[in-house]
């Protein structure tokens, strides 16, 4: 019983499946690409946003230290402002602020106060904070410190409260 199998001869391949299998990895290699330059670019976004944020609080600090010191501004109209140059500010040396603190007026006859007994003093504090990448920041803060005026009895004008120091200075 020798029985023999016709044996058909293989039709002409044509390679359409790997035209498409190639067709098929080419997509799924730019997908790759293109999610990682994403993935690239998210993370540069965040960084330059922490960096933002920094010096956001470094100009932030730098109002605090120019209230501080406000005491020493002097507080003659038409005087140039106060300056504090590139201040490092925090654990890290990169965050630094500018501050321009000036003396923009006198107010008399406060409300609700004995007349002529006190002023109120306006200050305008400028404040530039900078950080890593070229990260700034800028805040304006107005100040108003009220005082007891110069024919008040002490013949000079004197502070309301602690911890601002004598005007004038």
């Amino acid at each position: 019983m020798n029985t023999r199998v016709p044996c058909r001869l293989p039709r002409a391949q044509r390679g359409a499946a790997l035209v498409i299998g190639l067709v098929l990895l080419l997509v799924l290699t730019l997908l790759a690409v293109t999610g990682m330059n994403t993935a690239t670019t998210e993370l540069v976004m965040a960084g330059n946003e922490q960096y933002r944020r920094a010096a956001s609080l470094a100009a932030s600090a730098g109002i605090e230290e120019a209230i501080a010191d406000i005491g020493g501004v002097p507080t003659v109209p038409g005087a140039a402002p106060t300056v504090v140059s590139d201040a490092p500010t925090g654990n890290v040396a990169i965050d630094t602020y500018t501050t321009a603190t000036r003396y923009a007026g006198e107010e008399s006859g406060l409300p609700q106060s004995s007349v002529d007994k006190f002023v109120g003093l306006h200050f305008e504090i400028d404040s530039t904070g900078r950080s890593a990448r070229n990260a700034r920041d800028r805040q304006v803060q107005g100040v108003f410190v009220v005082a007891g005026a110069a024919g008040s009895g002490g013949g000079s004008v004197g502070q309301i409260g602690s911890g601002l120091g004598a005007l004038g200075e």
